[in-house]
């Protein structure tokens, strides 16, 4: 389903990135008796929503300000910042926040699906 220009599994996909990111699990190698390793992973570190999510709207607005000075830097003349750096920033931020959106209405829309559930 293609909803605003992101469709579903992409940001299932960025979802689970962000997931992937806050828990950053410790990977430890633990021995066997018939002398083999295998990769043993360490119990995750509880992580909170709220911060994985104000950390992810941290990195927009961050992005959004870069995009801004960039512009006022350029239209004020300064010869070390270039339109095609401008530009991509821009859309850097545009990208991101147009992501973080499309994270909105996802979290929106499982919500009213939780809540319309029945016990």
């Amino acid at each position: 389903m293609k909803t605003g220009g992101i469709d579903s599994s992409r940001i299932e996909a960025m979802i689970a990135q962000l997931k992937a990111a806050a828990t950053r699990p410790q990977a430890a190698v633990a021995p066997l008796a018939g002398g083999l390793a295998i990769k043993a992973e360490a119990p995750a570190s509880k992580v909170n929503f709220s911060d994985a999510l104000r950390g992810a709207l941290d990195s927009v607005n961050g992005a959004q300000r870069t995009s801004e000075d960039l512009g006022k830097k350029f239209a004020m003349g300064d010869d070390s910042v270039g339109l095609s750096d401008v530009m991509i920033a821009m859309q850097k931020a545009s990208i991101s926040f147009q992501a973080s959106i499309q994270v909105r209405n996802k979290l929106v829309s499982s919500y009213h699906e939780i809540m319309n559930m029945q016990v």
